[in-house]
């Protein structure tokens, strides 16, 4: 199997201001072929605008935010907006088949949304088959006309996207790829402060960043203000994104930024490249060799966990939400992987012939083929899902001892089905996401539509209520969309379902989310027009 290297993209932003409180932003992107060459290579791709990675939005807070999708590709395609909270737009939300129908080759559909009760970075992705690759790009929001970061205003931003180079049509390869790295060069004047935007766009790598003999002080995550946290490294999922704030404050010279993956699956091939930016200081000499980062070890379980885990929220800065209290709904909810009897007619390379699957509490998830499911709840169309998705696992089991575990033949097989679960307006959830070893253990990175939530806890092994409870922190836990669930491990997450419509939770490893790694949440109306899903748009594509 042929290795990826990541590709480090960056774009420099400056810190703009404008004189309205409020602005209505357009935008308009040609969704279409093109050809670019990398490593030597001409590739056929799909990108936005002729550009990859895709146009750098630029909002401020509370800002609406308008997009002219056109589809010029020869594919279905839709676009996410992740992270972005969506307050009564569901229909823009994007994922096929969850809250719309693809946009067919030839065809338009425009996003429309206010962005609000956010700051920071996030951004944009298609959300069909492997086409975010891609198709893709940063959305970055800055607070409202004359509000400050709650931190030092940095000298400049800069924008880095890792991503992914693949030497083959991501369309017609989903499980293998090589990939190319253009070497990006960021130049700094000695004792100034860099906004750092870092967004991991990659499919399915979990990635250590690290600038070489240089702290970073991280102060947002998934556009979420954090408490200063200092670190010389970070461990980032695909999916989320991390602001830090970069010092130049070492010797001048050069030095490389590096990235390399974190993988803890066994015996399944993963990207083992580096890859590689540079600072370079103003003032150091052209010839100086630049010095390289020490980076993790590929399966650095501990360091991506300390990264993680030791992040908290900023407790009363913009923004920030209070952890609701009471709990309305609790679940308990395995991940992991499995397998799935071949179709008919057709060869699969797994044991016994079998493919490949993916399960929450032993559901493999499918999305309708029809009808979006956002439809269909809006419309009260029978036959497209049903609302009894469990809230616990059907069979209890020692979840993380892959020696009884693996390949265990009654926990192999779930059944392929389009389950979801039904919420009241403004009731909270509690998840208890648990790590399995049916197959290996793994970091899942789990995404959720629509809502963000506090991450009360996360271990090792398997969750016990009574032992585990006392480590919840209730005052100020870090706020996330996208959180690496441990590898053999446990996290605990609590949201409020305040935003009616249909909303996805899936892995943002594409290739789980393929075989059927995800759930839904419908969340019901509440009581007043202003706590309704709206009608959908007239230009709402068609299954």
């Amino acid at each position: 199997m042929r290795s990826p290297v990541l590709l480090l993209v960056s774009v420099l932003t400056l810190v703009m201001a404008t004189t309205a409180s409020a602005a209505v932003v357009e935008h308009t992107f040609n969704v279409q072929n093109l050809t670019v060459t990398r490593l030597c290579n001409r590739q056929l791709i799909v990108a936005v605008n002729g550009s990859f990675p895709g146009p750098r939005i630029r909002v401020r807070e509370g800002d609406t935010l308008i997009v002219h999708v056109y589809n010029k590709s020869p594919y279905n395609l839709t676009v996410h907006w992740h992270g972005v909270f969506q307050k009564l737009s569901c229909w823009a939300d994007g994922p096929n088949m969850i809250t719309q129908c693809p946009i067919l080759p030839g065809n338009k559909y425009t996003y429309k949304f206010k962005i609000s009760g956010q700051e920071g970075t996030l951004w944009w992705h298609a959300h069909v088959s492997w086409l975010r690759a891609t198709v893709h790009g940063a959305l970055i929001i800055r607070p409202k006309s004359g509000h400050k970061y709650p931190f030092p205003k940095p000298h400049r931003e800069v924008t880095i996207i890792l991503g992914e180079w693949w030497n083959a049509n991501v369309m017609d390869v989903e499980d293998e790829a090589v990939t190319s790295g253009d070497m990006y060069k960021l130049e700094v004047e000695p004792g100034k402060t860099y906004l750092l935007r870092i967004v991991n766009t990659a499919l399915n790598g979990q990635l250590f960043y690290k600038i070489a003999n240089h702290n970073l002080t991280v102060v947002a995550v998934d556009a979420a203000y954090t408490k200063p946290y200092v670190t010389d490294i970070i461990m980032i999922a695909p999916g989320q994104t991390v602001d830090t704030l970069l010092v130049a404050d070492q010797d001048i010279g050069s030095y490389y930024m590096a990235a390399s993956p974190y993988s803890t699956s066994v015996g399944i091939p993963y990207d083992n490249t580096t890859t590689r930016g540079v600072v370079v200081y103003d003032g150091a000499p052209p010839i100086a060799k630049p010095l390289m980062p020490t980076l993790p070890a590929f399966n650095d379980t501990a360091t991506a966990y300390k990264f993680s885990s030791s992040l908290s929220g900023l407790r009363d800065g913009p923004h920030w939400a209070q952890v609701p209290k009471n709990v309305d709904y609790k679940m308990f909810v395995t991940v992991g992987l499995g397998f799935t009897p071949c179709e008919a007619n057709r060869t699969c390379l797994g044991p016994k012939g079998t493919k490949l699957s993916a399960s929450m509490n032993n559901q493999s998830f499918v999305p309708p083929k029809r009808m979006s499911l956002l439809q269909a709840f809006y419309s009260n169309v029978d036959g497209i899902y049903t609302t009894d998705f469990p809230a616990k696992p059907p069979i209890e089991f020692d979840y993380t001892n892959a020696t009884i575990n693996n390949y265990n033949p009654a926990f192999l097989f779930a059944p392929k089905v389009t389950k979801v679960t039904k919420l009241k307006f403004n009731s909270t959830v509690e998840m208890v996401l648990q790590n399995t070893a049916i197959i290996g253990v793994e970091n899942h990175p789990m995404h959720l539509h629509g809502s963000n939530f506090h991450v009360l806890a996360q271990g090792f092994g398997n969750y016990n209520l009574s032992k585990h409870r006392e480590m919840f922190n209730l005052v100020d836990p870090q706020i996330l969309n996208t959180i690496g669930v441990p590898a053999g491990g446990w996290a605990v997450i609590r949201f409020t379902a305040d935003n009616p419509g249909v909303w996805i939770m899936h892995c943002h490893l594409d290739a789980h989310l393929t075989y059927g790694l995800g759930t839904v949440f419908m969340v019901e109306n509440g009581p007043t027009p202003k706590t309704t899903l709206p009608l959908p748009p007239v230009d709402l594509p068609n299954c």
